[in-house]
């Protein structure tokens, strides 16, 4: 990233955004559009497929439930969402864009190139790739320097987590804008120092889901082994202390020092593989009747509205720890 510059004059403050384009209205841009409308925010929405409104229209509906427990922000509406019929059209009055297309290198070049010509000058860009770098997706960009990575997780309506980062053309000012725009608007922000492959969760996550398949491809354990492995194990530590803090209580009084010293050798332990097994038929199929198996017939939205209701539950009990700390 290059150094800082001043904010364009045209750039808004974080906290004056009131009008925001989202790109892409699948999964991940609907889960944005949700968010942001949650959030008291006016949304303007394109995607290039056919019909996508009424399907976009649909997830806002299953997300509004969760989001109205949650609580929704002053003048929240499903109301404030604006359809529009071209690209150009949803940035042209944009204060922040984020975009939210397939993973397809030379699609999100293309689309980030347009949605950089189109915005206003000074308008922040950001883009929910889950794998690629700024700096390759910003090559064809016209003023590169105001577009960053915000990489949200899945529902983004209800996960808060998102990893903001910069491409080598981005200017330092576009990062901290960015940061400071999805702090208010209500998400947990990781501010990178550099660009890394995946970022840093997906990263992490990838490392289990690559030994899960390894597990599974050596009939060691199934889906729903592994699963509860996790649910049932240390991704109950986890909300509140991540692996680093869980692994520091590991050592007892001394802390993260003596856990190194003491269980530091097992490092060297064949507890994991981390290449990738070959994705054969045979596996492939393996974890499909797997995760049917383990959900126990229940539909992707019932799996869906217990996982909602999951989440909420762990974040209030997380909430309700920390306030009793101060």
């Amino acid at each position: 990233m290059k150094g800082r510059t001043e904010v364009n004059e045209h750039t808004p403050a974080p906290e004056a955004v009131r009008r925001v384009a989202c790109i892409g209205a699948g999964v991940i841009g609907g889960g944005w559009v949700a968010h942001f409308l949650a959030r008291g925010y006016q949304v303007i929405a394109w995607d290039p497929a056919e019909g996508f409104e009424d399907k976009l229209r649909r997830l806002i509906d299953a997300a509004w439930p969760a989001l109205t427990e949650l609580g929704l922000a002053e003048g929240a509406s499903t109301d404030n969402l604006v359809i529009a019929a071209t690209l150009e059209e949803a940035v042209a009055d944009a204060e922040f864009v984020q975009e939210s297309a397939p993973e397809d290198l030379a699609l999100k070049q293309d689309l980030l190139a347009r949605i950089d010509a189109a915005t206003p000058a000074g308008v922040v860009v950001s883009s929910s790739t889950s794998g690629y770098g700024m700096t390759e997706m910003q090559r064809d960009c016209p003023t590169p320097q105001r577009l960053v990575v915000g990489h949200p997780f899945n529902p983004p309506y209800l996960i808060p987590l998102v990893e903001v980062v910069g491409g080598e053309r981005t200017e330092q000012w576009a990062v901290e804008w960015a940061s400071r725009f999805f702090e208010v608007a209500g998400k947990s922000v990781i501010t990178m120092d550099r660009e890394v492959p995946g970022f840093i969760a997906n990263r992490l996550q990838e490392a289990i889901w690559r030994e899960a398949l390894h597990m599974v491809a050596n009939g060691e354990a199934t889906p729903a082994q592994i699963d509860a492995s996790i649910t049932e194990g240390p991704g109950l530590r986890w909300p509140l202390l991540g692996p680093c803090l869980t692994f520091h209580l590991a050592g007892g009084e001394g802390g993260m020092a003596h856990m190194l010293d003491h269980f530091g050798p097992s490092l060297k332990s064949p507890w994991t593989r981390l290449e990738a097994p070959e994705l054969t038929d045979e596996l492939r199929d393996a974890m499909v009747k797997g995760c049917e198996e383990a959900s126990d017939g229940r539909s992707i939205a019932d799996l869906v509205a217990d996982r909602d209701r999951a989440v909420i539950a762990v974040m209030r009990a997380i909430d309700g720890v920390r306030k009793g700390r101060s």
